[in-house]
């Protein structure tokens, strides 16, 4: 077989040629659409289901929320594995699928199930599927640089202005936001005062609720006009908040200011962030989509960060936490030169085994070719440029010409025979 492949490819030389230049063009136009990424992802397929429920302990959390999605998603297909943990207001569920399912099948086949599920939760309870991302989607962290602005304003403008644009990025999941605090409305009843007036606690919270909504009205016409009604009561100010009747005693109404105070302050925190000692910082994580391009992610993200600097307020800027970007150009280049080294190196020593320019010439012209084929496969089956890949491939180089070598010196051996017994 091998020796008619031989004899075939010497009387069609020119189809050869067009051959291997056809694997060439082909394998640069690989190398340039192959995703790029600094280590393996070898995270499990899973989806990820979020459940929050502030104020309940871990016990509750785990009896109302956590076993009773656990035990209905059991019957969803090609399921590995499922794992809970349940904390302080919050639940996670891991569904760890065989790893041949695709993401996003298994992520509607949860969905599916989940639909179901919710009816067995406590009222207002929503489990949340989390980002189509994986443990190493975290591709780039910023931080908001602003020392004249406090740490509410700061995530304000990361929660409804930076986040929101990065979000639209193609390639990206989520964008999760770090640090500061979120702005809330807070009333702080008093308990004497409540005890006084006979008024339950359910009756400040009801009243409170009733009076941040709006109504709709219906179409009246006049004079061949149609007049849409509508009744605006959403709360603007803290000052309506404090205006807002709970109920009326002898024809005087008991209004929210009547039995606490009202102020603006920040949710429970759970933990800060700090930035080298220097103090909390504001900021978010761009979270990458499944199977994209890490390289290509970040490099749009931070073309969107351009555009976004340009709305944010006078001395605020966003600064680069932690950028993927610059591990997988440290890669790349190392092992870049550590191939090229190598190619120069494999082709000087053959030049001195072989003494004949020729001779190591061809078996010289088989690495790049071997390199980009590497290459088209890697493409083929979704395998990304990363450090183990290439390594394989740097590794690989010095293998590749060894029956190049054996072929070419025994060919030379049979040609100088032949011409010696001539």
């Amino acid at each position: 077989m091998i020796s008619k492949l031989i004899h075939w490819s010497i009387r069609n030389k020119m189809i050869v040629i067009i051959l291997y230049l056809s694997m060439t063009i082909y394998g640069i136009y690989s190398v340039i659409n192959t995703p790029v990424d600094a280590i393996p992802d070898l995270s499990e397929n899973q989806v990820i289901i979020f459940t929050e429920w502030m104020g309940r302990n871990p016990q509750i959390i785990e009896d109302q929320v956590t076993y009773p999605l656990t035990s209905n998603l059991q019957g969803i297909p090609k399921i590995k594995n499922i794992r809970g943990a349940s904390m302080f207001g919050m639940s996670f569920i891991f569904v760890i699928f065989q790893d041949d399912v695709d993401i996003y099948w298994a992520r509607a086949r949860v969905l599916e199930r989940l639909n179901y599920a919710t009816r067995l939760l406590p009222a207002d309870v929503v489990p949340t599927v989390g980002p189509d991302g994986t443990g190493l989607g975290h591709v780039y962290w910023y931080t908001l640089d602003a020392p004249e602005f406090d740490l509410g304003e700061l995530r304000a403008l990361q929660d409804w202005y930076i986040r929101f644009a990065l979000q639209t990025v193609e390639g990206v999941s989520e964008v999760a936001s770090f640090g500061g605090y979120q702005k809330q409305y807070q009333v702080v009843v008093d308990p004497l005062k409540l005890r006084y007036y006979n008024i339950a606690l359910t009756d400040v919270t009801e009243a409170i609720s009733a009076n941040n909504n709006e109504v709709g009205g219906r179409k009246f016409e006049l004079s061949d006009i149609g007049y849409i009604i509508k009744s605006t009561g959403y709360i603007k100010n803290i000052e309506e908040i404090r205006n807002i009747p709970i109920k009326t005693v002898n024809t005087t109404p008991i209004q929210i200011k009547d039995v606490g105070t009202v102020q603006m302050g920040g949710e429970l925190r759970l933990g800060i962030v700090d930035e080298n000692g220097e103090g909390e910082k504001v900021g978010g994580i761009v979270i990458m989509r499944y199977g994209e391009n890490a390289m290509a992610v970040i490099d749009r993200v931070k073309e969107k960060i351009k555009d976004v600097k340009k709305g944010l307020p006078a001395g605020v800027s966003i600064k680069a936490a932690y950028d993927r970007s610059d591990l997988i150009d440290a890669t790349i280049g190392t092992l870049r030169e550590a191939v090229t080294e190598e190619i120069i190196v494999v082709s000087v020593v053959l030049f001195i085994f072989l003494l004949h320019a020729r001779s190591a010439l061809i078996v010289v012209i088989t690495i790049p070719v071997s390199v980009l084929f590497a290459f088209m496969m890697m493409n083929w089956f979704g395998i990304t440029s990363n450090i183990m890949s290439l390594s394989g491939v740097a590794l690989a180089v010095g293998d590749l010409v060894d029956a190049g070598i054996v072929m070419v010196e025994n060919a030379m051996k049979s040609v100088s025979g032949e011409t010696e017994s001539t």
